[in-house]
């Protein structure tokens, strides 16, 4: 689990991906599906955070490198050491890590892990010719003034809520810029992801998805506590967003390797937004348990950053060629407490 990891020769057939953020929500089902197809991985992630989440209990990560030791390790002169020679075994990289909490205001920090990070990588997918995918994030449209729709024609017109979003949407940017320069990796995508859930957030805290949170709170207290709404016309529990079942977003990750989508920034949700009322409704279902909820006031210094809707326009990926149908809300959350009631 350190930077003199020793990389086992692949077959011409076997592939062989690089994941950031390996050990996160996302990353570690992700991780999960490569073993599943018989690809070989480089995990990276905080080593300790791979033995401290519960979710991660049977997954098969090795080899790991530690996010911190990550570039140095990529930039060593392979004519040094022929063993740990990487450009012949990495055919992929899919980065998905970086601070997600929205709440985040250390500026220094976000610029270092979101955004200076992610340039690193891009650059060595491009020097080396290994194609590239991103995870950004539907943080980036803000309020929804502008709507929704990944026309990358909009992308400097958005002014996202929060720092987390603007992270992200400065890395959209440059990704952009770098292509007009010609400095990009032979394929790449950069996903904004909408509301991802599913099985394997609990090491998430508050950040989790109401999915997770109602699991838990059902299961103590018998009731969902959800914000109330503090704009005109919208009911307690109506706000709307595009929740994704964590399931199609590795299944869209793998159709853009694998495809390859040649280049570009997409949505990644459903389509559909949904109420929190519906999500929760859900879960009170998957649980067999009487509905029974209670709004709170949404915390001050969240509450002029909240979105009220999201749903995703999903024309460009759909053009593409992704045609699978995305799954149902129901039959997502069903499955996730499925998981949880292990």
């Amino acid at each position: 689990m350190n930077s003199s990891l020793k990389l086992e020769p692949t077959s011409t057939q076997q592939k062989t991906y690089l994941v950031t953020g390996a050990a996160g929500f996302i990353g570690a089902r992700f991780v999960e599906s490569c073993h599943h197809r018989g690809i070989q991985l480089i995990s990276v992630d905080e080593e300790s955070l791979f033995l401290s989440r519960p979710e991660h209990r049977g997954l098969v990560f090795n080899p790991i490198i530690d996010r911190d030791r990550l570039i140095e390790w990529l930039r060593k002169d392979s004519s040094a050491d022929r063993v740990t020679q990487v450009t012949p075994v990495i055919h992929a990289i899919i980065h998905l890590g970086a601070i997600t909490d929205t709440r985040e205001t250390r500026v220094d920090l976000l610029n270092q892990l979101n955004f200076g990070y992610s340039q690193s990588l891009w650059n060595y997918a491009s020097e080396r010719k290994i194609p590239f995918i991103y995870a950004s994030s539907a943080a980036t449209y803000g309020d929804g003034t502008l709507g929704f729709k990944d026309d990358e024609s909009l992308t400097s017109k958005l002014r996202p809520l929060n720092l987390y979003g603007d992270s992200k949407l400065r890395f959209d940017l440059w990704a952009l810029e770098q292509e007009r320069n010609h400095n990009h990796p032979p394929h790449w995508a950069g996903f904004k992801f909408f509301n991802v859930y599913g099985y394997g957030e609990l090491h998430k805290g508050f950040m989790a998805s109401v999915v997770q949170h109602a699991f838990q709170e059902i299961k103590s207290t018998g009731k969902v506590t959800l914000f109330k709404s503090h704009k005109t016309g919208i009911a307690d529990g109506f706000q709307k967003r595009d929740f994704i079942y964590v399931q199609d977003v590795i299944d869209v990750l793998h159709f853009a390797l694998e495809r390859p989508v040649p280049r570009g920034i997409y949505n990644l949700g459903t389509g559909q937004a949904r109420t929190f009322i519906d999500l929760a409704r859900a879960v009170f279902s998957a649980l067999q348990v009487s509905e029974k909820f209670e709004f709170v006031d949404t915390p001050l210094n969240l509450r002029e950053k909240y979105q009220y809707f999201t749903e995703a326009e999903m024309n460009r990926l759909r053009n593409e060629g992704y045609t699978q149908p995305f799954t149902t809300l129901e039959h997502g959350v069903n499955e996730t407490i499925r998981l949880l009631k292990r």
